[in-house]
């Protein structure tokens, strides 16, 4: 019998997870993302560079994580342990800052009551994994197979004053459960604080895990088309030129000399300029003025000019072309002129 397939309805459901989703982009720098070894990604990831492009399956698949976290509260509960998964001062889940405000994260729970150690008050992480995950889990433990998960457990610890962790993790595959208790590393810790600060302070990009594109952390990283070629980043706030991170979370557009909202960060304004410092694998700064830059390209040595007004390239047509020599093509500026147009994406 032939198959009758609900393909439209399957895919109306992905992209209901599509569209529900962000952009990726987070308001703060992360506990989760702390423990990457590539402190240029994650400049990246706080800056805004690389928008999420995900497929609504994907979506889908990071929603069902979050699904587990009743199911493995449930399962605690269920043998005694005295679990909160909301601070109960607030409603909502536990939350830790630091940096002033740019560095935080929110804990799965508090509890007490394991039966290995049922007096001592612990930090609570929970997370799925595929049977390949799970298995180098248990083979290796949460701080040589899951480095990221291990540092994560370790800022909360140090935020919370919570001295001890417990990690639980599910196989999706075959719903076998792992625990583990994880212990406070202060120096850990401190160094994981230290690199914080050091990426939320500096005003361009930092070292690169590797200078090889192929290199494996490389070929799966999201920022791998502005990191190692000519991509341009997303157009927002946060890389502006104008922008600065201020005191208590605060970003500060010193081109109009206001505070800016999360939301008016990601959408930017008609007066974004780039920082350059995210342009050098293709373009070098020759010269600047009020509101504009002079830049030449590294392959052609030609010369564009980026700024605010009509005639000079807005960031916005940069990032549009991934050839760049379309931004000195002597054809494409008298269509601009004579037409009022723009480049976009195409």
């Amino acid at each position: 019998m032939e198959q009758n397939l609900a393909t439209e309805t399957i895919n109306t459901i992905y992209l209901h997870y599509k569209n529900k989703s962000d952009n990726g982009f987070r308001g703060h720098l992360g506990a989760s993302i702390i423990g990457k070894p590539c402190e240029r990604a994650i400049w990246y990831d706080f800056r805004w560079c690389t928008p999420s492009d995900l497929e609504g399956r994907l979506y889908r698949l990071f929603d069902t994580g979050h699904l587990a976290e009743d199911r493995f509260a449930a399962d605690l509960q269920a043998i005694g342990v005295k679990l909160n998964t909301v601070n109960p001062q607030t409603g909502k889940q536990y939350q830790i800052q630091a940096c002033d405000g740019f560095f935080g994260g929110s804990l799965d729970g508090i509890a007490m009551g394991f039966p290995e150690n049922p007096t001592q008050k612990h930090v609570v992480e929970m997370k799925t994994h595929s049977d390949k995950s799970f298995k180098q889990l248990k083979k290796k433990g949460v701080k040589e197979a899951k480095p990221q998960h291990y540092t994560q457990m370790q800022m909360y610890m140090s935020a919370s004053k919570i001295h001890n962790a417990f990690y639980i993790a599910v196989n999706k595959d075959t719903d076998e459960l792992y625990g583990e208790f994880v212990e406070f590393d202060q120096d850990h810790a401190d160094r994981h604080i230290e690199k914080a600060a050091r990426i939320i302070c500096s005003d361009k990009p930092l070292d690169k895990v590797s200078d090889n594109p192929s290199w494996y952390e490389c070929k799966l990283c999201d920022h791998q088309a502005i990191c190692h070629g000519n991509k341009a980043p997303a157009v927002n706030c946060r890389t502006c030129l104008h922008v600065g991170v201020e005191t208590e979370g605060r970003w500060e557009c010193k081109r109009y000399a206001v505070t800016l909202t999360e939301e008016q960060q990601q959408w930017g304004c008609q007066s974004h300029m780039y920082n350059p410092y995210l342009l050098v694998n293709f373009a070098e700064v020759l010269d600047a003025g009020d509101y504009w830059i002079k830049y030449v390209l590294k392959e052609t040595g030609e010369i564009f000019i980026s700024g605010e007004d009509p005639e000079q390239l807005s960031s916005s047509e940069i990032r549009a072309v991934d050839d760049k020599s379309l931004l000195t093509d002597s054809n494409v500026s008298t269509l601009r002129e004579a037409f009022n147009a723009q480049l976009t994406e195409g």
